[in-house]
């Protein structure tokens, strides 16, 4: 490292988790103990403001996003079918293209404090492949802000809908996506007749990713046995086909609902194979019990899921404020508590994505964010403005706005 190619920046004046007033010397986009000797460097006046680490959203629909759009009225639904047509609807009912409202939404979680997400796109015929080119338009837009994994995901379903599972593959041809996606494989696209007599999607989207080499995402809303009995098809299949730490099942609602011997149980099965879940603290009996799964040894992360689609109208790519709702829903009310909702949203997420782990720390990225706050249990229930947001050790956003 010469001083050529250094680049330094230092951020006097901060509290790093609103402890006691110091620097944060940021070098080459981590953070350091010192300044390395004859290079430049760039001064940042933190006003004594409390710095903590940004965010990695885990799960996020960013191209299905009416934010930012003339409202929507929804109409009801009674299952997945309904909410599936409703997306098409909506996509068709948008002024705006979905490169541009993608970017939009993700911009604005940068300005948030948001390092990282993992973007699920939905891939069907209705769509073709032009949600993952738009939404990676705008991840190319945002390279300097934020991390972005794109996941192929078959709303629509793999089985049920002809067309889909090439489109999937072609996707992962082209190098679209990082990830490939799947959904509810012995629910919504049940189809039996793959490996071992189980649902051919699961051989679908197993094989899509051992010839790609890609990591695998499922969404699972299937409770009771049908969601058990597939999590322990999934932990099956990835240790067949050695992809332990490289598969994240999203919601796993079955998880949420098991207590005792049967949650433990499922907690080792899932650790032996280094499955990931995520949660997105939909309600009190979705969220996963992400404390004691963690002693297992299983990776959690928080993402945003949907925001202001036609699933919901409600949603604002916030993670601070969806670590606020985790707390609100489980009656968070110690600090420890407090404290591990804002872990979910920062380390939680940034596991399950497999980047480094922000915090604060020499040799960590020079991830982080200047507010007012006392301390992250303050910050986690007062939600308070993100006055600065630091990428790699460089401003990219203040006030709300993105630099």
């Amino acid at each position: 490292m010469t001083a050529e190619n250094t680049t330094v920046t230092v951020f006097r004046d901060v509290r790093p988790f609103g402890g006691a007033v110091t620097d944060l010397i940021a070098v080459n986009g981590a953070l350091a103990h010192n300044i390395p000797d004859g290079v430049a460097v760039d001064y940042v006046d933190g006003h004594g403001k409390a710095a903590v680490p940004t965010l990695v959203d885990a799960h996020i629909h960013p191209d299905k996003t009416a934010w930012g759009e003339p409202w929507y009225s929804r109409r009801t639904a009674h299952a997945i079918e309904d909410l599936v047509a409703g997306d098409v609807e909506l996509h068709h009912a948008q002024p705006t293209p979905v490169a541009d409202r993608a970017l939009r939404l993700m911009a604005h979680a940068v300005t948030l404090g948001t390092r990282a997400m993992r973007a699920h796109v939905d891939v069907a015929p209705a769509y073709g492949l032009a949600g993952v080119e738009a939404v990676a338009t705008a991840r190319d837009a945002l390279r300097h802000a934020m991390d972005v994994q794109i996941v192929a995901f078959p709303q629509h379903g793999v089985e049920r809908t002809p067309g889909t599972a090439a489109l999937l593959e072609m996707a992962a041809d082209r190098g679209l996506i990082d990830v490939i996606g799947g959904i509810d494989p012995a629910g919504f696209d049940h189809t039996p007749g793959g490996t071992g007599g189980g649902p051919r999607q699961l051989d679908t989207v197993f094989g899509i990713a051992e010839r790609h080499g890609l990591p695998i995402d499922i969404h699972l809303h299937d409770t009771g046995e049908t969601g058990t009995a597939t999590l322990t098809d999934i932990a099956e299949r990835t240790r067949a086909a050695g992809l332990q730490g490289r598969v994240t099942v999203s919601h796993a609602f079955a998880v949420a609902e098991l207590s005792g011997h049967t949650l433990d149980s499922t907690a080792d099965l899932l650790a032996e194979a280094d499955i990931a879940l995520t949660t997105a603290a939909l309600s009190t009996a979705t969220i996963l019990p992400f404390r004691l799964l963690a002693q297992h040894g299983v990776r959690v992360g928080l993402g945003s899921d949907g925001v202001r689609d036609n699933w919901s109208p409600f949603g604002d790519a916030d993670m601070l404020h969806r670590a606020w709702l985790l707390g609100w829903a489980l009656d968070a009310r110690l600090d420890e508590d407090l404290e591990a909702c804002y872990e979910l949203a920062a380390g939680g997420g940034a596991a399950v994505m497999g980047l480094p782990r922000a915090d604060l720390q020499p040799g960590s990225p020079a991830d982080f964010m200047l507010l007012d706050g006392e301390c992250v249990p303050q910050i986690v229930v007062d939600v308070p403005r993100r006055d600065t947001v630091v990428r790699a050790g460089r401003v990219v956003a203040r006030d709300g706005i993105l630099l």
